[in-house]
């Protein structure tokens, strides 16, 4: 990581007195840029394929500043902006926000845990992306259908955040304000993950709910997602390490079904009141050489009560494979290459391309619930 060490007028007319002033005080910048080229079939309506280039498949572009000052005693002051970028178009990953992934500010003890305060990951995609999930919570629609639903809850705005680790135990909660005025718990979030580790295991387990406006999307102003998984991983040898988990949500803001859709999808007549969905996954990354990281992941998705095409409600079963390559070329520079393969039926069949109508022109019928994908691509860490 480059290290730039920032001090005002005031810190540096001290630094000329106490050189080792520098050392209490420190800003990182950081970074990744991630391009890759894309092959998928049924790729868009009518069953139509495509090349292109995209965000690599477990991490987007970003660059960022973060900075601790030691306030002695073993308290530090700490903050963190983070932006995200597509690196093929120079685009924001999220319109007119410059730093959509992270925004915060706050104090960090020894003893005590830190608090901060902003605009912060939700501690569900804390454990899964640092964690748990095999793929790190993907970025392509095949790898990461889990958590297409739900993916506008995983960071969360105006919030405070706790986090502490001791003696193996780990305690990560937050609560995101909903700033409505007459109405505090409109548009607010809570969740608390706690995990442990003792030997070689690992084991998680969190909760997260969310309360979403109508401005948001929701049918009903303040219907609620709820979020529940357990989660576990355990290291075999020094360079194999199995993961595998269960993930539940229930939706009854009617969210998830639209959520869930890829591009080209047909439109669906409604949404379910009361979608639930429950995700079992399971994986290994194998260190095959030093250079040289394999990953191959599994997800099996069983979804009830979700909206179907014709406007009724019903089941549906959906499951994807992917395997990953990561050879680094140095500490800081990898290329790689992946396949993958996903397939749906019953209400995720819409979720997929469909057919278009040749008079009104409209995606209005199912497609081919299935893709294979494979893409090659290079990532540099700064």
């Amino acid at each position: 990581m480059k290290k730039i060490i920032i001090s005002g007028a005031l810190g540096a007319l001290t630094a000329v007195a106490t050189p080792s002033a520098h050392a209490q005080s420190s800003v990182t910048l950081y970074g990744i840029v991630d391009t890759a080229l894309r092959y998928q079939t049924n790729a868009a309506a009518d069953g139509k394929d495509s090349i292109s280039m995209v965000v690599g498949p477990e991490t987007n572009s970003r660059w960022g500043l973060r900075g601790t000052e030691d306030l002695g005693g073993g308290l530090s002051a700490i903050f963190r902006l983070e932006n995200g970028f597509q690196a093929n178009s120079g685009a924001l990953h999220e319109r007119d926000t410059l730093f959509s992934r992270q925004a915060y500010v706050g104090l960090s003890s020894d003893r005590y845990g830190a608090v901060t305060l902003g605009n912060q990951y939700a501690p569900l995609y804390d454990t899964m992306g640092d964690i748990f999930d095999p793929l790190t919570v993907g970025n392509y629609w095949q790898d990461s259908w889990m958590w297409n639903g739900i993916g506008p809850y995983l960071t969360i705005n105006n919030s405070i955040k706790y986090k502490l680790s001791t003696n193996g135990f780990s305690i990560d909660a937050i609560y995101g304000f909903g700033n409505q005025a007459g109405a505090v718990g409109l548009g607010s979030t809570y969740a608390v993950e706690l995990t442990y580790e003792r030997g070689p295991a690992l084991l998680g387990a969190g909760f997260q709910q969310t309360s979403v406006t109508q401005a948001q999307g929701s049918a009903i102003n303040g219907a609620k997602i709820n979020l529940l998984h357990v989660s576990g991983a355990y290291q075999i040898t020094p360079a194999i390490r199995l993961l595998a988990g269960w993930l539940h949500a229930q939706d009854r803001t009617g969210t998830t079904d639209s959520n869930m859709q890829q591009s080209g999808a047909p439109k669906l007549a409604g949404a379910s009141p009361n979608r639930i969905d429950d995700t079992l996954y399971i994986g290994a990354n194998w260190q095959a050489t030093r250079p040289l990281l394999i990953t191959v992941a599994g997800y099996y998705g069983h979804t009830r009560n979700a909206e179907l095409l014709d406007g009724t409600l019903g089941s549906g079963i959906n499951y994807s494979a992917t395997v990953l390559a990561e050879y680094s070329l140095s500490k800081h520079t990898e290329i790689y290459g992946t396949v993958d393969f996903s397939r749906g039926n019953g209400a995720f069949a819409a979720d997929y391309p469909g057919t278009t109508d040749k008079i009104t022109g409209a995606v209005d019928s199912l497609g081919r619930s299935n893709n294979v994908g494979a893409a090659i691509g290079l990532r540099k860490m700064f």
